[in-house]
């Protein structure tokens, strides 16, 4: 099929590759000149894995290109997906939609007569709808599901599809192009436009609503002298909750799951129905930056002023360079703000960092973001963060201390070589006693 991606963000730009990829004839379309230069000379403009590969080989073979037209998109497509954002707005918790608006007008008024619009972005129970009305085109929406970091895979082997369509023709459609995924046996939902819509939204709330839940677990068990993880193993095991999502930390970030829950929320009470356990979802996940902030505190004597602190970690999540709502980067800049003299490392997300952070501190290394250091916190959760040495790391800071603000961290190793270790929700190593008040001098 001849299909069209508007927008070439994390979603279109994936989107459209792995449209290619099943073998369909792919433009993608972007009002940002540069971007559409860099895709078609076969570079992303992100990290994701395995999507620069993607990329350049589609494009390489013709069968994936990019435009900056509506005219030649809508001259071309017999399906348009619009994959453009849907921030949260600057005057309150509601999805900005202007994006989404503009994106279906344009492809609307250049489209052929007959072609079906489907909307893949993240938008408040109702959007689809109104769009319908409000251009008079044959409208779906198929929302996404994606992971930053296994964009590729998710877009080929989903663990499920929506198609939120009003006509059998708009179904049979999204089939063709989907036909290689469902032969493979991924599992269909077909629903009205609100129940799309709506799936994505309760998704990413119930997620959210899992990670917040273990934090709050971690915050009883600092309070009780429990430890989260046993206490997260535990309740793993039972078939109705499962492991995933029960590792307790910083907290979530990224461009989803926080503006989500509160757009989520703010249609809701539009719609007069109360989703208030979201804002304390929300709460629940921001005061865990603030613990980490006190456990530096604690760890550097009562005050963080004057002190050397390395942050491990500037991307929200490892395997993306995405430093939207970043945990690590609002610790570091929180710190920075209370006198410590911050450095960050981070493998893939410096550039976006630097642009987001300029006045942090930024290190071209481990070694040299560990050298020095009065303090280091882990805050993403890359794996050569994880898999570094603590004998080797302590011959490079100044005093080995250390706070591991995602819980994968051996304790036991780490105090083993002389560090003194913090994590959420886990007691004080044996032989450790808190903070009592007394400030130290460097």
């Amino acid at each position: 099929m001849r299909l069209t991606v508007i927008g070439t963000g994390y979603l279109g730009a994936t989107h459209a590759a792995c449209m290619a990829e099943l073998g369909h004839e792919v433009v993608g379309v972007d009002v940002d000149a540069g971007k559409v230069a860099a895709l078609r000379a076969g570079r992303v403009p992100f990290h994701e894995p395995g999507l620069a590969d993607t990329v350049a080989r589609h494009t390489a073979s013709g069968r994936l290109r990019f435009t900056t037209s509506y005219e030649e998109a809508g001259a071309f497509g017999q399906v348009h997906f619009v994959c453009v954002g849907t921030p949260q707005r600057k005057d309150g918790d509601a999805a900005d939609l202007t994006c989404v608006e503009a994106a279906f007008a344009d492809i609307a008024r250049h489209a052929r007569k007959g072609a079906l619009l489907v909307g893949k972005s993240t938008v408040p129970v109702g959007t689809a709808a109104r769009l319908a009305a409000a251009h008079g085109s044959e409208v779906a929406w198929n929302p996404e599901f994606l992971r930053e970091g296994f964009a590729v895979e998710d877009t080929l082997r989903p663990d499920r599809l929506v198609f939120g369509v009003r006509t059998r023709r708009a179904e049979r459609l999204l089939r063709q192009v989907y036909a290689p995924v469902l032969a493979a046996g991924t599992p269909l939902v077909v629903t009205d436009f609100a129940t799309a819509e709506l799936v994505k939204t309760a998704a990413n709330s119930f997620l959210a609503t899992k990670i917040s839940f273990i934090n709050a677990m971690a915050e009883v068990c600092e309070a009780a002298g429990g430890d989260v993880r046993k206490l997260a193993e535990a309740l793993g095991h039972d078939d109705r909750i499962g492991h995933t999502f029960l590792r307790a930390g910083v907290g979530f970030g990224g461009g989803c799951l926080p503006k989500d829950i509160r757009a989520f929320a703010h249609r809701a009470a539009e719609l007069g129905v109360d989703l208030g356990f979201l804002r304390a979802v929300d709460a629940i996940n921001m005061r865990r930056r603030d613990r980490v902030i006190a456990l530096a505190r604690e760890l550097c004597g009562g005050t963080v002023l004057g002190a050397r602190v390395a942050v491990l970690g500037a991307a929200f999540k490892p395997d993306s360079d995405d430093v939207r709502d970043s945990p690590a980067l609002n610790v570091a800049a929180r710190l920075d703000l209370d006198g410590a003299d911050v450095t960050v490392y981070d493998p893939e997300a410096m550039d976006n960092a630097r642009k987001a952070f300029p006045l942090l501190g930024y290190a071209l290394s481990l070694e040299e973001a560990l050298r020095g250091a009065d303090l280091v916190l882990h805050l993403t959760e890359w794996p050569q963060f994880r898999e570094v040495d603590p004998g080797w790391a302590r011959g490079l800071v100044y005093r080995p201390r250390i706070v591991d603000g995602r819980g994968v961290l051996d304790a036991d190793r780490w105090t083993a070589a002389g560090w003194r270790f913090r994590a959420l929700g886990r007691p004080v190593p044996e032989g450790e006693t808190r903070w009592t008040g007394e400030a130290e001098e460097r």
